[in-house]
């Protein structure tokens, strides 16, 4: 028995290693151009590997420009990982759609990848001539106003270029511009000779209808002087030849928003738009007073998070809402970008019983389509149980009294009379028993002073600790001739200021509570509902009573 243990552990350890030991494929881009290159990386953490992959089933359909190898060490709390990636550049042999193969490391392999290749675009003579030319294409001759165009400016370059080679920031008058990732390097072969090319890509979102006008792109470089050297005995270096050369001016028609499109409705274009909920904990067995946060992930394809309003607010009879700030994120893909906005909100049931939240409903325009669209999640019940905790005793009718739970009554009340007999006599006992005893002074109280109580209550509203400050107003109250709701439904801002301390402590935000606002309402309570120490500051009695 204890060999087949140690057999299934090591068992056990040996698929868990084979797993680990993966050999993950990823490309770099996966639609490209006739003739342009693509970098393939196989990653591998497995530090018992040797040797580089089998890269023989590539040749078929790809040719191998070059390939070299990166060694990592990374160290996280004290866990030290290793990982070898292998970056194989590779230039399609055909068009369309084009599988990169699994690949072989010794008894790992890596997944297949499907890249498209399409056919490139034309470029004139004079530029495929030129050792340096700039080139900018729209993915799009026409957008809706506000909605996404995608620039491309790719600089092909055939000689060499110095580190100094710049191209001013993309600048468009009436058009707001949002930069999608680094650039990127790549190789393309034209007319037979290879080329080195430079790719940057721009969302435009253009702010107004008409015709939008994009300028020509200067790129400055300076060129690597291929010519020997005559002198060689001159060491200093040689400055290559300027070369300034521009893209062609771009025109993009920029379409209004479309008349059947509501007038009330925020304006939505979006390429593709979809919308999520989650909640913290599931709202599976919720009872009264339970605190619950909703999650609402609202994402478009072609806007940036900064252009998706907020999703209607959770406003229901029987829920408390406290709303968190927004998380706004923004994700590069190949169509261009996609925005994503997450509201969270905490609530809190308030009674027993189903309270039914309304669905959420988001109006977009689809820009692929070209049509009006809603997304929208469907209308829930959520059950709420009643908290024991919470729960105060009531008197049961007469009507469904049964003759059991009237005796049991009876019974509760004869022994509750014959305790408070006992009790009154041994008072009464006491009592008499004081008399005959000498004057003595006021023994010190065993509980805390008002005063001490209340000095607690506003150092933790200056320190604006909202859960400090809670079990300091609790003990407060307790001193007081009115309950802490009489007090509120009384005064005005300190029922403000109650529930901005509820919103701190139901909230996710509660870090930022300020609780100044509370203790100047606790000071400005009328003089006739707080709480009089009759002997004052000095602990003696007043010299004078009234």
């Amino acid at each position: 028995m204890t060999r087949f243990t140690a057999f299934s552990l090591a068992l056990l350890l040996w698929t868990v290693q084979a797993q680990a030991a993966g050999l993950l494929a990823s490309v770099d881009r996966s639609r490209l151009n006739s003739g342009e290159t693509v970098e393939l990386t196989l990653e591998s953490n497995d530090v018992t590997q040797f040797g580089k992959p089998d890269l023989t089933p590539l040749e078929p359909l790809f040719e191998v420009r070059g390939t070299r190898q990166v060694n990592q060490l990374t160290t996280l709390n004290g866990d030290s990982r290793a990982t070898t990636r292998w970056i194989i550049t590779l230039l399609p042999k055909q068009n369309g759609s084009v599988v990169i193969p699994s690949l072989q490391l010794g008894d790992v392999q890596s997944q297949p990848i499907t890249v498209q290749v399409v056919e490139s675009e034309t470029q004139d003579t004079a530029n495929k001539l030129a050792p340096v030319f700039i080139d900018a294409s729209l993915d799009q001759n026409s957008v809706y106003v506000q909605a996404q165009a995608v620039l491309t400016l790719r600089i092909y370059h055939s000689v060499s270029l110095y580190d100094d080679s710049s191209l001013p920031p993309l600048q468009i008058p009436d058009a707001r511009i949002e930069q999608l990732g680094e650039s990127r390097t790549y190789e393309k072969a034209i007319n037979g000779l290879r080329h080195g090319v430079i790719e940057m890509r721009y969302a435009i979102y253009p702010q107004h209808s008409g015709v939008l006008t994009i300028p020509a792109q200067i790129f400055n470089a300076a060129l690597v002087d291929a010519q020997p050297a005559q002198d060689t005995t001159t060491q200093a270096p040689k400055s290559g030849k300027l070369m300034r050369v521009s893209s062609s001016e771009l025109l993009l028609t920029v379409k209004a928003k479309p008349a059947s499109y509501p007038a009330d409705i925020p304006w939505l274009p979006a390429r593709s738009l979809s919308l999520s909920e989650s909640w913290n904990p599931e709202p599976d067995h919720v009872q009264v007073g339970d605190s619950l946060t909703r999650h609402l992930t609202l994402k478009a394809e072609g806007l940036a998070s900064s252009q998706l309003p907020p999703l209607p607010a959770t406003d229901v009879n029987g829920l408390r809402r406290y709303p968190d700030q927004p998380v706004l994120g923004n994700q590069n893909s190949e169509r261009g970008l996609i925005g994503s906005r997450e509201d969270r909100e905490a609530l809190v049931p308030t009674r027993s019983g189903d309270i039914e939240l309304p669905a959420v409903d988001v109006v977009w325009w689809n820009t692929f389509e070209d049509h009006l669209e809603h997304t929208s999640l469907p209308a829930r019940t959520l059950p709420v149980a009643n908290n024991p905790s919470l729960m105060i005793d009531t008197p049961a009718s007469a009507p469904q009294a049964t003759a059991a739970a009237i005796n049991e009554a009876l019974w509760w009340w004869k022994l509750s009379t014959l305790i408070l007999a006992c009790t009154t006599l041994l008072g009464f006992g006491l009592w008499w028993r004081a008399r005959w005893q000498p004057a003595i002074l006021r023994a010190a109280q065993t509980g805390p002073s008002p005063r001490t109580v209340l000095d607690d209550l506003k150092r933790a509203c200056q320190a604006n600790d909202s859960h400090a400050t809670r079990q300091a107003l609790d003990a407060w109250a307790r001193q007081q001739p009115e309950t802490l709701a009489d007090m509120a439904a009384r005064f005005v801002p300190l029922s403000d200021a109650l529930d901005g301390l509820n919103g701190a402590l139901y909230s996710e935000t509660g870090q930022h509570w300020q609780g100044e606002e509370l203790w100047r309402a606790i000071k400005a309570i009328p003089i006739a509902e707080r709480v009089q120490d009759p002997v004052g500051d000095s602990g003696l009695p007043p010299l004078y009573p009234k």
